[in-house]
């Protein structure tokens, strides 16, 4: 069965009630049928459910679609994203391990790498997402095979977004990947921007795929999730280290997502269809500096982007002269657009990252993102692309009349 297929029909086994959709299971807690059963569940001589931090029926389905999804063999899911990408390093780094990223990160994810880490001693490099790769194995030291350079920490892990929030940026998965064949590293990829639809990381040689769930795979809004995928024996290592700190899904919330999935190929292909055609009407634009999406031409990453990805995601970044001030006329002349830092809506959402999701970066990191005071993050929704297009063309032009009569 194609991947499709697969997500609609994979769910729990059904309870004497004979139900076609499965269930709530809204509980703590399991029962055991004897003394025994409890024991043997405990010492993991016996697959079961006892309590909800550590499995639910809705959960394990939730799981199992998404490693069906990005051909992984095993994952565990969270009650966000952030604490998917958190666990996914505490439970794989230990004092003394160096982390090698792309600098453009997220921002909740820049200060875990860069504030929260470093109190346990874990060092790191950041590497633009366009290194070649002789650049990016230039800041990765071995730890396996050759020893590394003296004093220098050993790289454990490379973790990265492709593509990047907001920038957009890509990184060679493929290259990546011939690195960690020669050094051994962990290769960690926040795939949340492309959803498995559009990009499965793990194919391309990644051993561990990352999602924030509350976006394309809930997709409209309504609950926060998180999950983390790839090799089995890594994801043992995850398991224990969540099952003992607790950043558990609930069974709603796993419920929800997981009925979501049923619609992820159909969404993502009217979210990519629609974001290329709004990117394609930005660019276009007299008022608009620049315009990002990965499936434009004009992308410095377009021919890895159309080898890498399916379609270009959902999200386009574009630019506009003026400043913060620009940006505040701009969305005071939006009707359709919703003003939120979230992403990944049916509804299109627009923000500021500058004041925003980034605005704990400093100046020089920014800059070095390209975040600039006039930079609007669109996560592209599911509404008549006619109408948005002319809701963003409309509000782009009176932005700029407002600027001309307040400087005259």
């Amino acid at each position: 069965m194609k991947k499709q297929t697969k997500a609609i029909r994979t769910q729990t086994e059904k309870s004497q009630y004979r139900e076609h959709s499965t269930p709530l299971y809204l509980t703590s807690s399991f029962t055991f049928d004897s003394a025994e059963q409890g024991r043997a569940l405990f010492a993991e001589e016996e697959e079961g459910n006892i309590y909800s931090r550590f499995s639910n029926p809705n959960v394990t389905e939730f799981v199992e679609k998404v490693c069906m999804l990005e051909n992984a063999e095993d994952g565990i899911a969270t009650a966000t994203g952030m604490a998917a990408v958190f666990a996914s390093m505490g439970a794989l780094l230990k004092s003394g391990d160096h982390i090698v990223s792309c600098r453009a990160l997220f921002g909740s994810a820049h200060q875990i790498i860069s504030q929260i880490l470093p109190k346990w001693g874990i060092t790191h490099t950041y590497v633009d997402a366009d290194a070649t790769e002789a650049e990016w194995e230039a800041a990765i030291q071995p730890n396996t095979g050759a020893p590394a350079a003296a004093g220098a920490p050993a790289a454990r892990m490379v973790y990265l977004e492709t593509p990047s929030n907001p920038g957009l940026e890509l990184v060679d998965l493929e290259m990546l990947a011939r690195l960690k064949q020669k050094y051994g590293f962990i290769l960690s990829v926040d795939n949340c921007f492309a959803t498995p639809i559009l990009q499965t990381p793990i194919d391309l040689g990644a051993d561990l795929s990352i999602h924030s769930a509350t976006k394309y795979m809930d997709g409209q809004g309504r609950v926060l999730g998180g999950i983390i995928v790839g090799r089995a024996d890594l994801m043992a290592q995850i398991r224990f280290f969540a099952r003992h700190t607790g950043p558990s899904l609930s069974p709603f919330n796993a419920w929800v997502l997981s009925k979501s999935l049923e619609t992820l190929d159909l969404r993502m292909e009217r979210h990519c269809r629609n974001a290329l055609q709004l990117a394609e009407a930005l660019e276009q634009h007299p008022d608009v500096k620049a315009v990002h999406y990965p499936f434009l031409p004009s992308h410095p990453q377009y021919e890895l982007a159309k080898r890498q990805m399916l379609a270009g995601g959902a999200i386009v970044t574009f630019e506009v002269e003026g400043g913060f001030e620009r940006v505040k006329e701009l969305y005071n002349n939006l009707s359709i657009a919703s003003l939120s830092s979230n992403l990944g809506d049916t509804r299109t959402i627009v923000t500021n990252p500058f004041t925003t999701t980034h605005s704990k970066l400093k100046p020089d990191e920014k800059e070095s993102l390209g975040i600039t005071e006039g930079l609007i993050r669109v996560s592209v929704g599911l509404e008549d692309i006619d109408d948005l297009i002319e809701d963003f063309t409309q509000a782009i032009a009176k932005s700029a009349e407002v600027l001309q009569t307040t400087e005259r």
